[in-house]
C-alpha cells in the first residue's frame, strides 16, 4: 500500500516582523538621543547668550572702536571711517603711554607678591585648628565682602593729608605728616596698599582650601623623622600648593591688570599721572573729557586684555609642562 506524502507548506522566516521590530527599536534611540541633546542645547544656551551678550559682543565692539575713527556724532550714528592702527600708534606714542604701563606693572606685581605672600602666610597660620580660628577666618573676609566703593572711600580717609588717621598717628610719634594721596612721590604707594589689603582674603580662601587637600599623614611622617616646620613648609606644603598657587596668582593678575575703581575713587590717576594705569588712562582718554577719544581709550582697553591673555597662555603651558 503506498502512503501518499504530504508536504506541509513551509512557513516563511518573519524576516519583515523582525526588521520591522528593529527599526522601531532603532527609531526609539533615535528619539531619545535626540531629546538628550536637545536638553543638553537647552541647558546650555543660556551660558552661550549670556558669554556672547556679555563677553563676545563687547569685545568686538571694543576691537571695532579701536580700529575706527570714531567721534561722537559718529558714535551715534555708526559711520565712522576705518583708520586701521592709527589708534594704536597714536597711543603707544603717547607721553602717557610708558608712565601708564609703568605704573600697571609695579602696581601689578607688588600687589600680588604681598597678597600671595600675606594670604599662604595666613592660610598656614589657619590651618592649626586652633580655637577662634573659624571666626577669625570669617573676619578677615570682611574687606572682600565690602563692596569696592566702600573700601576705596575709607583708604581715602584714613590717607587724608589733614584729618587722615595714618597722619594722626604719624603727628603722634613726632613724624611729619605725608601727602598721600597728593604727593607724587606717594600716590602709588597708597593705592598699592589699599589694593593689597582687598586682595588678602582671596588668596586666604583659595590657599587655605587648598591646605586641606593635604593629606595629614605626609606631616606626621616628616615631624616622626625629625623635619622642622620650615622644612616642612619647604618640601611638602609649598610644593604641593604648587596648582592652587599658580591659579590664585593667575587670577589675581587678571583681576589687578583690570584694577580701575580703587584706583580713581582715591586719586583719578593722579596727581598728574603719578598713579595713572592703562585701566585709568583708557577711562580717561574715553569719557574723561568733554571730547572723548573712544578708538585710543578702546585701544588701550585692548593692549590690557592683550596682556591678560599672554599670562593666560603662559599659565596654560605651564600646567601643561607640570602634568607632562
Amino acid at each position: 500500500m503506498t502512503i501518499a506524502r504530504v508536504d506541509r507548506p513551509q512557513r516563511a522566516p518573519a524576516v519583515s516582523g523582525t526588521s520591522g521590530a528593529g527599526g522601531t527599536l532603532g527609531g526609539l534611540r533615535r528619539r531619545q538621543n535626540r531629546r538628550s541633546r536637545l536638553t543638553a542645547l537647552a541647558f546650555v544656551a543660556p551660558l552661550v547668550v549670556y558669554l556672547i551678550a556679555f563677553y563676545v559682543y563687547p569685545l568686538y565692539r571694543n576691537l571695532d572702536l579701536s580700529l575706527h575713527a570714531y567721534t561722537v556724532r559718529s558714535f551715534v550714528t555708526g559711520d565712522a571711517p576705518f583708520s586701521g592702527w592709527e589708534n594704536f600708534q597714536k597711543v603707544l606714542h603717547d607721553p602717557t603711554f610708558g608712565p601708564a604701563m609703568r605704573h600697571t606693572m609695579v602696581f601689578t606685581f607688588v600687589s600680588i607678591v604681598f597678597q600671595y605672600a600675606i594670604g599662604l602666610a595666613l592660610a598656614v597660620f589657619f590651618n592649626r585648628h586652633f580655637r577662634l580660628s573659624g571666626l577669625l577666618r570669617a573676619l578677615f573676609l570682611i574687606p572682600w565682602l565690602l563692596p569696592l566703593i566702600v573700601s576705596a572711600s575709607t583708604w581715602s580717609w584714613m590717607f587724608n593729608s589733614e584729618s587722615g588717621v595714618v597722619n594722626y598717628f604719624l603727628r603722634f610719634f613726632g613724624v611729619d605728616a605725608v601727602g598721600w594721596l597728593t604727593s607724587p612721590d606717594w600716590a602709588l604707594t597708597s593705592v598699592i596698599v589699599a589694593n593689597i589689603w582687598i586682595g588678602i582674603p582671596f588668596n586666604l580662601v583659595i590657599l587655605y582650601s587648598g591646605l586641606q587637600n593635604i593629606p595629614a599623614e605626609l606631616y606626621e611622617a616628616a615631624s616622626l623623622d625629625g623635619a622642622s616646620a620650615w622644612q616642612q613648609f619647604r618640601r611638602i606644603t609649598f610644593p604641593l600648593l604648587r596648582p592652587v598657587s599658580a591659579i590664585t596668582i593667575l587670577l589675581g593678575l587678571v583681576y589687578t591688570l583690570k584694577v580701575f575703581d580703587l584706583i580713581w575713587i582715591m586719586t583719578k590717576g593722579g596727581p598728574g599721572d603719578a598713579s595713572s594705569t592703562l585701566a585709568t588712562w583708557s577711562y580717561q582718554l574715553g569719557f574723561g573729557t568733554l571730547l572723548p577719544k573712544f578708538g585710543p581709550g578702546a585701544a588701550v582697553g585692548n593692549i590690557l586684555i592683550l596682556i591678560a591673555l599672554v599670562f593666560g597662555l603662559l599659565y596654560v603651558r605651564v600646567q601643561r609642562r607640570q602634568e607632562a
